[in-house]
């Protein structure tokens, strides 16, 4: 439904996006993430026909987003970063204006326009001018009008920008109603709701693709190396001294509470340091109180992919 192809931005000596190419299958969840810088809103732009590739093409429902521009647009649904609104503008007016450009006749709009405030939570503020809203009701306008002319694709940049933890709840509830129906690129830095509500996950670094895949094959990369957090009966110094001893630890770091000293442990070559460690311990007489591995998040595994491209 969304396939970008060797896309290449240059803005004049300095190359924003390098031989990009992904798919987004019909009916799919898809975060894209990556630092500033990294290339994501010149991505989206190019793909929602607001500024041209360099190289390479951009597709979107099967229309070429260069070469059959008009008929591409009207399958998207786009939600920019700074969402373009005009605050004088009632909310039901500027959804109207929205439903005109998208060659929605009267009855169409109406009906539609009752649909998307309903499941934007605006139908109290339909009358009210923009201008006056909360800035979260606004991006509550954007995500709107994204939604008007029911298109098959929803390209959302910062969707949950603004919004408080309710309003936040209530757009995830929303994308979980959407899922299946229309195809969606979710780009945020806000990766616990990118782990949420996305199917798969796509992350960029220096305008290439540094890692994709599902949030739980992610976090399984993770994990691979997680680092031991163990908390035991013994000084800081002991613990140290002991740890470091093992040949498969890299570093140890401890913190000191009461009795008991607690240390985090990372190993050289991404094995599970529990048994040797616990055996190191125990051997010195040294009570274990508790012994985990580090949860894998999706956020670890971003900041380590970014980190192997050089971002």
């Amino acid at each position: 439904m969304i396939e970008a192809q060797h896309l290449v931005k240059w803005y004049g000596p300095v190359q924003a996006i390098d031989g990009l190419s992904f798919e987004v299958p019909a009916g799919e969840v898809v975060g894209f993430l990556g630092p500033n810088g990294a290339g994501k809103s010149t991505t989206i732009r190019m793909l929602t026909g607001y500024l041209p590739p360099t190289s390479g093409t951009a597709t979107i429902a099967g229309h070429n987003m260069l070469t059959d521009s008009r008929a591409a647009r009207r399958k998207i649904g786009y939600l920019p970063e700074s969402t373009p609104l005009y605050t004088e503008m009632r909310v039901s007016e500027y959804l109207h204006f929205c439903g005109k450009l998208f060659g929605m006749n009267r009855a169409d709009r109406v009906k539609r326009i009752d649909e998307v405030t309903d499941k934007c939570g605006l139908s109290h503020n339909k009358r009210r001018v923009i201008g006056q809203l909360s800035k979260g009701n606004r991006q509550r306008v954007g995500i709107a009008q994204a939604l008007l002319h029911d298109p098959p694709v929803l390209i959302l940049d910062e969707p949950t920008s603004g919004l408080d933890p309710q309003q936040t709840l209530a757009f995830r509830e929303l994308v979980q109603e959407l899922r299946g129906k229309h195809t969606i690129m979710l780009s945020s830095h806000i990766l616990p709701e990118i782990e949420r509500s996305a199917d798969r996950v796509i992350i960029i670094a220096n305008g290439r693709i540094a890692a994709q895949g599902t949030p739980a094959e992610l976090r399984e990369r993770a994990s691979q190396g997680g680092a031991v957090l163990v908390e035991a009966k013994a000084s800081p110094e002991q613990m140290t001294h002991t740890l470091q001893a093992i040949r498969q630890v890299k570093a140890v770091r401890t913190e000191k509470h009461g009795d008991w000293c607690r240390a985090v442990i990372h190993s050289k070559d991404q094995s599970d340091l529990r048994e040797p460690v616990a055996q190191a311990l125990s051997a010195k007489g040294f009570t274990i109180r508790e012994m985990h591995l580090e949860a894998p998040t999706l956020e670890r595994y971003f900041v380590e992919a970014v980190v192997r491209r050089g971002a």
